[in-house]
């Protein structure tokens, strides 16, 4: 005798528990699009020749109810046994963070969520917003660490954890010393050097310079923070960077303030529902971004 497909089982109970396709997508522990869980669904639903559930409103059937109630224990329990079987620990997981991230706070927190779970193992890798987005949409890592952009990604959680201010970067012997002094001429010929356009610390900034009815665009567009520092070490221009806590400048280069300027939002994404780990780097974020600027650092 043919028996159910486990697989569908298991899509079907993800609909159940959270009443709906898309509920379910949102937190299915992996990530998976909706035509997927809908159309998976309804060959349960063949397979068995009944009905689960009405879509709109939501609502199980009388068939539905009693699957849901024959195979919910097992599914509900299913995270707890595989910790349980793993000793308590998870095994591995792949993160995604720039290279500030990695390089100054990332050793601290792996230290901390190791105190939970001894037998971690980590995946690392460096990269920014876009990148980011584009690895957990492929399901290449599982968690990131990055600026948040202004748009919601279908399948993907966001949650703030930190507001950076936004800064230029000048060498020290510069003559700029304050971006009043910028803002006052007729015409910046000071060249910029940014994160490429797309980039959320770019918006504001051009968003900021245009509430002010000023133009001032990209002379160097770089990849990365580091270069910024570097390029503008090496007399190429003034930087457009971040104020990050306790993040070390290159000693020949200081900040100038923009105070009149959107700052950025710095926050986590992964996809379905946040494993053990993933929450606990959450508790370890929040307890480091707490001590570096002795603020509540959510800002949910």
């Amino acid at each position: 005798m043919v028996s159910m497909n486990i697989h569908h089982l298991e899509l079907f109970y993800y609909v159940a528990r959270f009443g709906g396709i898309s509920e379910a997508v949102r937190n299915m522990p992996y990530g998976i699009q909706q035509p997927a869980i809908s159309g998976q669904v309804i060959q349960l639903e063949e397979f068995l020749g009944v009905t689960l559930f009405q879509r709109r409103p939501f609502a199980l059937t009388p068939a539905g109810e009693e699957l849901y109630r024959f195979i919910e224990p097992f599914f509900a329990n299913l995270a707890s046994m595989t910790l349980k079987l793993q000793g308590g620990t998870a095994h591995h997981i792949r993160i995604g963070a720039s290279e500030i991230v990695l390089r100054d706070h990332m050793p601290e927190l792996t230290q901390e969520v190791r105190k939970k779970f001894p037998k971690l193992r980590f995946t690392l890798r460096e990269g920014y917003q876009p990148q980011i987005e584009a690895w957990l949409d492929k399901q290449e890592i599982d968690f990131g660490l990055t600026l948040l952009g202004e748009r919601q990604i279908p399948g993907i959680t966001a949650v703030p954890l930190l507001k950076l201010p936004l800064a230029l970067i000048v060498p020290k012997k510069s003559r700029i010393k304050s971006a009043d002094e910028l803002w006052k001429m007729d015409k910046i010929d000071e060249a910029l050097i940014t994160l490429p356009a797309y980039e959320a610390m770019c918006r504001n900034f051009q968003h900021g310079l245009a509430a002010k009815g000023l133009d001032w665009f990209p002379s160097i567009e770089v990849s990365s923070l580091k270069l910024i520092e570097t390029y503008v070490a090496s007399g190429f221009g003034i930087g457009l960077f971040l104020q990050i806590p306790r993040a070390e400048l290159a000693s020949s280069l200081r900040f100038v303030p923009l105070p009149d300027f959107e700052p950025v939002v710095f926050g986590a994404l992964w996809r379905g529902k946040p494993s053990a780990i993933i929450e606990a780097f959450l508790e370890a974020i929040r307890h480091r971004a707490r001590a570096m600027t002795g603020q509540d650092p959510v800002l949910e």
